[in-house]
């Protein structure tokens, strides 16, 4: 059950990163060199898609149990 529950907290944070990443990319989100930078843009979503299926892995197990 532990296993699980890592799963989802680290799938979590990903995502919220995923999220800032993205938004700093874009540039809605300023305060850093990453503002206004395409790469993060891109980055951003992959490490959200990441944290998203690490969170479907970690709910999966629990409910199989």
């Amino acid at each position: 059950m532990r296993r699980n529950g890592w799963l989802i907290g680290a799938g979590a944070v990903l995502v919220a990163v995923g999220a800032v990443w993205t938004l700093q990319g874009l540039g809605l989100l300023g305060g850093s060199v990453m503002t206004g930078v395409t790469l993060w843009a891109v980055i951003g979503p992959v490490v959200g898609v990441a944290g998203l299926v690490l969170i479907a892995l970690g709910v999966r197990g629990r409910a199989r149990r």
